[in-house]
């Protein structure tokens, strides 16, 4: 199977442009081929997994990797899949973002000697004179197709500022920068950047001819990707401080029957023959298949170790033999007590099961909350200072377990 067969096979391609040569040139290892992120937080998270195992594939397959990190594009913020316009950040956080990501990536990318690159747009964006931009560029571009853009379209109705409506234009412009200037002859990325990868393609060809060598490809189902990275307590970072590894794991071990061997063929390394063998696979065996992938893809960002812990400490917490040493936990500082208590609204708050008393509150009605296996009812229930010197576990919903003590 060739390494384009297999993406198609793994459910990674929506779709491409001139597939015959993107065939000839993945498959040869001859593409040098560019992903961009947009710098918008200090670490990555679950819905870029796609995107980095696609990489890691084609690299593996002699492909180069070209990490584009949006420090430019970062300033004027991607319309695509927004309502509102995003929030600008400043170059100083842009760069220490850059910095986060380019640790992260290296787990899943080899960028040593020149294997693979990461090049921030600043570098040439920041550069750009308006007027000859305008000159050079602009006539490339038909306003009327911006427009019918879907990622532009969607904004249409709330309001598009001429900020945003450059962003297009700046995106296929790094194409055109890299292909010049690095020999990137190809450009990734999800299905909702589909238009703004058309316009770098169009403009390499416009301005260098139609024999420039310039292609597209697509992720497959990159919203439901982003998706991937939401939960009810907020995004799940690649970063352990942020998300640790024992809820990194439970994240996938939890996820829908539905997505089990979807997942596993995009985001695994696992041979496809294995994964097809699952494909008639029911009940409790789709249990296991969780397992298989919540253990890899540990493994992938946190290291065997810590996938092994984390499936030890989940194994005996469903088993009811609680393991607390590598549960998610919080400590406590003193100064939260109300005297030698904390009302059980106060603990949920502050160790971040809930986003507030109101939260919190719902929680109890809904009897989603218990400690050390006792369900709580009473909104006035306390917790005492000598349980917390202890450290109690508490229990949110089916599936969250947390240990809190002072």
């Amino acid at each position: 199977m060739t390494i384009y067969d297999e993406l198609v096979a793994r459910g990674l391609i929506a779709q491409v442009t001139d597939e015959e040569e993107i065939k000839a040139l993945i498959n040869n290892g001859k593409a040098t081929f560019y992903i961009g992120f947009d710098p918008t937080a200090d670490s990555l998270h679950v819905g870029h997994f796609m995107a980095l195992m696609l990489m890691r594939r084609l690299q593996k397959a002699g492909n180069r990797p070209v990490a584009l990190i949006g420090g430019g594009t970062g300033m004027i913020g991607d319309p695509s899949g927004r309502t509102d316009m995003r929030q600008m950040m400043t170059p100083e956080i842009i760069q220490h973002n850059c910095d986060c990501f380019k640790k992260q990536m290296s787990k899943f990318i080899d960028f040593s000697d020149g294997k693979a690159l990461m090049v921030n747009n600043a570098d040439w964006l920041m550069k750009l004179n308006y007027i000859e931009l305008l000159r050079e560029v602009g006539p490339c571009f038909s306003v009327n197709n911006m427009l019918r853009a879907e990622c532009y379209r969607q904004r249409m109705e709330k309001g598009l500022s001429f900020l945003e409506f450059n962003y297009m234009i700046m995106q296929s412009y790094d194409f055109y920068h890299m292909f010049q200037t690095i020999g990137c002859n190809l450009q990734c990325g999800g299905d909702d950047q589909w238009s703004n990868m058309l316009g770098g393609t169009e403009l390499i060809r416009r301005k260098l001819g139609k024999d420039a060598y310039a292609m597209t490809i697509t992720l497959l189902l990159t919203s439901e990707g982003k998706k991937m990275g939401k939960t009810q307590k907020g995004a799940v970072w690649l970063d352990p401080e942020k998300t640790s590894p024992y809820e990194f794991y439970q994240y996938w071990r939890n996820i829908d029957d539905a997505d089990v061997l979807k997942c596993l063929r995009m985001l695994t390394d696992l041979p496809l023959e294995q994964i097809n063998e699952m494909d008639h696979w029911e009940g409790s065996q789709l249990n296991t298949a969780k397992e298989i992938l919540a253990f890899e893809l540990t493994k992938l960002v946190h290291s065997e170790e810590e996938a092994a812990k984390a499936q030890e400490t989940a194994r005996g917490i469903f088993s009811g033999a609680m393991d607390t040493a590598n549960m998610p936990s919080t400590i406590l500082a003193p100064d939260v007590l109300n005297g030698d208590q904390i009302s059980v609204l106060e603990l949920l708050v502050a160790s971040k099961l809930a986003a507030s008393k109101g939260e919190a509150r719902r929680l109890i009605q809904q009897g989603g909350i218990s400690i050390e296996g006792e369900k709580v009812t009473d909104m006035t229930a306390c917790v005492e200072r000598s349980a917390l010197a202890n450290g109690i576990v508490v229990k949110k919903g089916k599936k969250i377990f947390h240990r809190i003590s002072l």
